[in-house]
């Protein structure tokens, strides 16, 4: 039975609506449903149940209902009387509704699977009726505590991608604080995690910096000691005793479980950390992890670092396939491959295999454009004008992006001078590292930007960078100092540079009073550096309103011996070997 609700509010009935209720059968009879109320199942169901007895809502009146088609009324059956809303409201729990075998068809005729089939046009009879149906609702639109929570995801979520990791599902992250992840750096199973770990490792880095924070705030107002105070004292000899046990190296079980996990596992997993270093460092390192990974998940989130985007994920380099660190602004034809082919000896890029095969057929580069500077060994030095080579020049600038932060200089190469170094075998001079500096450097800067390439880092490459550069100060009678920012890996490896520079001065001093200006002009190393690097090593105080360096000879035997077990292989620069004159203007 299919109720149709009419417009009028009276009971009488003039032509003007029977009209409207013939074009409505007819666009019914064609498929075309109006746009009018209807009454939801429950109703229906009333109304069926009670043998054709019609029961309307508070906005219908019994002249607006037409029922079409249905059984002809006998007119001896009593035409009940009409209800309102309210009185239908309050009659409803008394009435026994028996279920029908059949379920009700909907207006297209099909009998609906669910409530939700139903169409309720109009948003007040949805709710009224709703009511009707359930009293129980009437109370539980005050209080929806009882309703199960809808879990909400970051937007950001795209639930179409999956970790790379295999066996992986996604959840969890490394650092602890989001649900799911989508690349190798936040999964919690590549780093042999899971991802409960991950959430406690969370609440005690917190915890700790939480700690760090107050100790920092109490220390604001504090005066600043010259020495280490007591509480530092006593966390360098806790360090110190947790790092005793680090060099005691691997037993047979833990070698054989080590290689049993590398050989099942292979590149998917990361190496089995455990009993390599101390607990502490190994903390460390896990710790940094998770900070790295919390950054780039930022970045990822504010859409800086989107999956799949242009970013070159690998290059190959001669003998050597390198992972990059950082986007670099290379062509987007290019940048979009993932993976790129650069010629090691002109820094040519292409974009396949067989490009670069057939480029190294007819390069015809075996060593950098420009001059041979310093030659010792396999060791050489070329010296390259960014004006008159300038694409070579920019193509190292964009090699060097890959492995550098703090580096906005790509295209302008002109006004700069490029110091490549190579290690040179049977097949050609290859690319170690290099330098960039000014031609005219008002604030003396004696590097701009310096590379060493990861296959040749920790191998000692990057001192003989930093020390060809103050070589070259030297050279010219100037003192020199690096362009600031340094990158993270640039300042570690001048503090180390400085370190062993002051103590190979101390070493040699044989005088009683030491100047700053002195070790300056001897080494050209700028004051302020020399200052820096005497009081991370406390080798400055201030007493009766004189700065004083102290000479520590357990700093200088402790340098003198790892001097010692280099020995010969020691990578130096050889002032002797240095073939190179100023340059004179641009």
């Amino acid at each position: 039975m299919i109720v149709h609700v009419g417009s009028g509010s009276d009971g009488t009935e003039d032509s003007d609506s029977s009209a409207e209720r013939e074009q409505t059968n007819s666009s019914e009879s064609d498929g075309n449903i109006p746009k009018r109320t209807r009454l939801t199942r429950a109703s229906l169901r009333l109304s069926q149940s009670s043998q054709g007895k019609l029961f309307f809502p508070h906005s219908c009146s019994p002249g607006d209902v037409e029922v079409n088609p249905g059984p002809a009324v006998p007119s001896s059956t009593p035409i009940p009387q009409a209800l309102s809303f309210d009185d239908f409201c309050n009659r409803k729990n008394t009435l026994d509704v028996k279920q029908d075998e059949s379920p009700p068809l909907t207006p297209t005729g099909n009998a609906p699977s669910s409530e939700s089939e139903l169409d309720i046009s109009s948003p007040n009879a949805s709710h009224d009726e709703s009511l009707a149906k359930d009293p129980a609702l009437r109370d539980s639109d005050k209080d929806l505590s009882h309703r199960p929570k809808r879990r909400r995801c970051h937007e950001t979520y795209n639930f179409n991608m999956k970790c790379p990791t295999p066996g992986c599902n996604s959840l969890g992250h490394l650092t602890g604080k989001h649900e799911r992840h989508f690349a190798v750096s936040g999964c919690p199973l590549y780093h042999n995690l899971s991802a409960d770990e991950c959430k406690v490792k969370a609440t005690t880095r917190e915890k700790h910096e939480e700690e760090a924070k107050v100790q920092e705030e109490s220390n604001r107002h504090a005066t600043r000691h010259q020495t280490p105070t007591s509480r530092q004292t006593r966390y360098k000899e806790q360090v110190t005793e947790m790092r005793k046990g680090r060099n005691s190296g691997l037993s047979k079980e833990q070698k054989e479980k080590y290689m049993e996990h590398r050989q099942s596992h292979g590149n998917t997993r990361e190496p089995l950390l455990e009993n390599i270093t101390s607990e502490y460092d190994l903390e460390l390192f896990r710790k940094a992890q998770a900070r790295a990974s919390e950054d780039l998940e930022r970045l990822r989130i504010q859409g800086q670092i989107t999956e799949g985007s242009n970013m070159i994920k690998t290059i190959l380099f001669g003998r050597y396939e390198l992972d990059t660190w950082y986007h670099s602004p290379y062509p987007e034809e290019y940048a979009r491959l993932g993976r790129l082919y650069v010629c090691e000896f002109c820094l040519k890029y292409m974009k396949s295999q067989t490009i670069l095969r057939r480029h190294m057929a007819k390069c015809v580069w075996k060593h950098p454009p420009g001059d041979e500077v310093y030659r010792k060994g396999a060791i050489s030095v070329f010296e390259v004008d960014g004006k008159k080579n300038k694409i070579y020049c920019q193509n190292l600038c964009l090699l060097a992006k890959l492995f550098l932060d703090h580096k906005t200089l790509y295209y302008d190469v002109e006004p700069f001078l490029f110091y490549v170094m190579t290690e040179a075998d049977n097949t050609g001079c290859h690319l170690v590292g290099y330098f960039s500096k000014e031609k005219n450097s008002f604030l003396n800067y004696n590097v701009s930007c310096i590379l060493t390439m990861p296959q040749y880092m920790r191998q000692g490459y990057g001192k003989m960078l930093i020390d060809f550069s103050y070589l070259l100060s030297k050279v010219e009678e100037k003192v020199g100092s690096p362009e600031r920012p340094l990158s993270d890996l640039g300042l570690i490896s001048y503090r180390s540079y400085w370190k062993e520079v002051l103590l190979r001065y101390m070493y040699n001093f044989q005088g009683k009073e030491i100047s700053i200006k002195e070790i300056s002009q001897e080494t050209a190393v700028n004051p302020v550096d020399i200052v820096s690097t005497l009081q991370s090593l406390q080798m400055l105080k201030y007493w009766k309103g004189k700065h004083l360096v102290l000479k520590r000879q357990d700093l200088i035997d402790e340098w003198k011996s790892k001097e010692t077990k280099r020995g010969s292989n020691n990578k130096t620069i050889d002032p002797s070997s240095l073939k190179w004159t100023p340059p004179k203007g641009t």
